[in-house]
């Protein structure tokens, strides 16, 4: 397969409400889409990058900026394109995973509809729906916390995570556990907290919570593992985890009992496959995380999670969590399941009037033969 361009495409798409985290508040999610353009197909992938580097050191403009300058030209020279040849060309250039999985993603895309097969299929998937959570975020106050969270198990979500941090942790969780009893409960972080606030999330335990999700500092396995030894409730790691490497040296050290895999944050789908046989080998549950994606990166996170080893429900919720109108056609919650597309490829493309309403710039990297 040979590459003759890639379209880098910035769109801006307003969130149904305003989602509120430790780094910020997001009322539109501003997402840059990579369309590749071969001989034999085209294909899609989505940067999981926000507005501000906030997550992680990444943001759109900037992963535009190196996609455009250095990833795409990077392609040029790869003889028999493929996914697995992606990771490869583009080692040279330090960081930027996200930059680097929507890339691959794309390329991905277009090899499996050019051959007629589906993503999940692709990866290994065992299952035909992914039972679905939702993520939460941290709302003006308790009551209103429990109106957002009424909605959703009302909706059929079957798995709810609470955004926490210090100053709103022990009494939301406690007020929802108390007011919807035994619901399937998390708690999330996103590096909050420092060691000696173990005591302190030690105070969490008693909730039964289903995991506490990164905790400390991305680089702070060690804290991780003494922070494991003096509380009960498991302690998922998101952050840290950014290849198989990392995840096989965290099991090691204890640091964690559940991964959260977030393709973007890894550099791609067949790193976060290598994760997800990682954690299999060792019995560690994982999920799918969500990164506000809209359906080109749900499709592909929806395919992801229908693997074996994800044995818990992820952020992979319905289009209409985040967006009234979605770029593709929107992924309903069926009894707190979504579908697994079988279409080849993402199985999912953008709806073109759809697409340029959102659109706010676009760029062509051309790909020299």
């Amino acid at each position: 397969m040979k590459v003759t361009g890639v379209e880098l495409r910035t769109i801006e798409m307003p969130l149904v409400s305003p989602f509120r985290t430790s780094f910020g508040t997001e009322t539109v999610r501003e997402a840059l889409l990579v369309r590749v353009v071969t001989d034999e197909a085209e294909g899609w992938g989505e940067c999981g990058a926000g507005t501000v580097p906030g997550y992680s050191s990444e943001y759109t403009h900037a992963a535009a900026d190196v996609l455009s300058r250095f990833l795409v030209p990077a392609l040029a020279g790869v003889a028999n394109l493929d996914a697995h040849r992606v990771a490869p060309a583009l080692a040279p250039f330090k960081g930027h995973r996200m930059a680097k999985a929507a890339l691959e993603t794309a390329v991905l895309d277009a090899d499996l509809r050019a051959r007629g097969v589906a993503l999940g299929h692709a990866l290994g998937a065992v299952r035909d729906t992914v039972p679905c959570g939702v993520s939460v975020g941290i709302t003006e106050s308790i009551p209103a916390l429990l109106d957002v969270v009424g909605e959703y198990l009302d909706a059929g979500y079957l798995r709810i995570k609470l955004k926490i941090e210090p100053g709103w942790d022990i009494e939301p969780v406690r007020a929802v556990r108390e007011r919807f009893g035994d619901i399937m409960l998390q708690v999330d972080a996103n590096t909050a907290y420092r060691r000696g606030d173990a005591r302190h999330l030690a105070r969490l335990d008693p909730f039964d919570l289903l995991m506490l999700e990164q905790p400390l500092a991305e680089d702070d396995l060690i804290g991780h593992a003494e922070l494991s030894g003096r509380i009960t409730t498991p302690i998922c790691l998101d952050e840290s985890i950014v290849s198989a490497r990392a995840a096989a040296d965290a099991l090691a050290l204890g640091a964690c009992q559940v991964v959260n895999i977030k393709p973007g944050r890894v550099g791609g789908y067949l790193e976060a496959r290598r994760i997800h046989d990682v954690c299999a080998a060792h019995g560690i549950p994982v999920w799918c995380g969500g990164m506000l994606e809209t359906g080109l990166g749900r499709a592909a996170n929806v395919a992801l999670a229908a693997l074996p080893g994800f044995l818990l429900p992820g952020d992979t919720s319905a289009s209409d969590r985040y967006y009234r109108t979605d770029i593709t056609p929107p992924f309903h919650l069926v009894d707190g399941h979504i579908a697994v597309p079988t279409a080849p490829g993402l199985g999912v493309t953008p709806i073109p009037e759809v697409l340029e309403a959102v659109t706010t710039r676009t760029a062509w990297v051309p790909v020299p033969a």
